[in-house]
């Protein structure tokens, strides 16, 4: 796997929400925060604003999509001036929505003109964040842009489609298109920082061939038994210079990393998996489980099979 794909695929846990909502003018919705998540707007039809807790309002229109990164609370109205006419609403709110909330039409609002919105949620798992996240702001807007994004597009589209009017396999194809989302999302985002000219941090690693190669070939394959020489060597630059490069945009040494996935695979196998100890110790590259509980507890302060027993 790619590094993006496993941000997406360890990060998450359980499973996501999303919801298609119509609301009248006059309207006003608020959505409360929730730390260990991420939430996402999608305008659908018509136009609203996003209103920020600390920040300026900013105008929405049909094609737009928000996300935000950290769970959030924010609030969409038809008018910058307009206080929420709701409840507030979060990614657990079952009565309401359910899982996966199809064509729901808010009836706090008016009978003015209609906004329609793709909204949702998935929940983040703290201890596995991948470092790529936390260089992300509080709020991604990607506006909608003809010709611009179009596997975006496509997929916001497929996800109305699911929710506006569910079929058999409804429930297998939603949680898989949230992710797609939620990929092309972070894709966009980062390509478009890369084009801006970054010279630090992940968005300027996810554009640097060399050092792309060296995390490609971990997250392919983290038993692998690694040294800084192999990992230039995939990168095709001499062991000093991809040294230096790798430690200036990822923000960590090339074998200090290594190990941060390692742990971090392993403890998503721990929790998700039963497989034995000695096994999950291979898949991480340890030849013996001793040094694999050894390195586990110096990087979670606790021993594997407590972890495991801990949830």
């Amino acid at each position: 796997m790619d590094v993006l794909s496993d941000v997406v695929a360890v990060a998450r846990t359980g499973r996501p929400r999303s919801a298609h909502v119509r609301w009248h003018a006059p309207w006003g919705q608020e959505f409360a925060p929730v730390p260990g998540s991420a939430g996402f707007q999608v305008i659908l039809r018509g136009s609203c604003w996003l209103l920020p807790p600390d920040a300026e309002p900013v105008r929405l229109g049909t094609g737009d999509v928000v996300f935000l990164p950290r769970g959030s609370g924010h609030t969409l109205a038809d008018s910058p001036e307009r206080l929420a006419t709701a409840a507030a609403c979060g990614p657990e709110d079952h009565a309401s929505l359910g899982a996966y909330a199809s064509d729901t039409v808010d009836r706090s609002g008016g009978r003015g003109p209609a906004t329609v919105v793709l909204c949702g949620a998935y929940r983040l798992d703290p201890s596995r964040a991948h470092p790529l996240l936390s260089t992300l702001p509080d709020v991604i807007h990607l506006p909608a842009q003809p010709g611009r994004h179009p596997e975006l597009r496509s997929a916001v589209e497929l996800l109305a489609a699911e929710l506006e009017s569910p079929r058999l396999g409804t429930d297998a194809a939603v949680p898989a298109l949230l992710d797609t989302l939620l990929l092309y999302i972070l894709r966009i985002w980062f390509a478009g920082r890369t084009t801006r000219g970054d010279t630090t941090g992940w968005a300027a690693a996810l554009g640097d061939p060399p050092v792309t190669a060296a995390l490609h070939a971990i997250h392919r394959d983290p038993a692998a038994p690694w040294t800084v020489a192999g990992l230039a060597a995939e990168a095709g630059l001499s062991r000093a210079h991809f040294a230096r490069r790798f430690a200036t945009l990822i923000g960590q040494p090339p074998l200090g990393y290594l190990t941060w996935w390692r742990m971090t695979t392993a403890a998503r196998l721990l929790r998700t998996t039963d497989a034995p100890l000695r096994s999950i110790a291979a898949q991480v590259g340890y030849t013996s489980e001793f040094a694999f509980a050894n390195a586990f507890r110096r990087a979670n302060g606790t021993a594997p099979g407590v972890y495991r027993r801990n949830g």
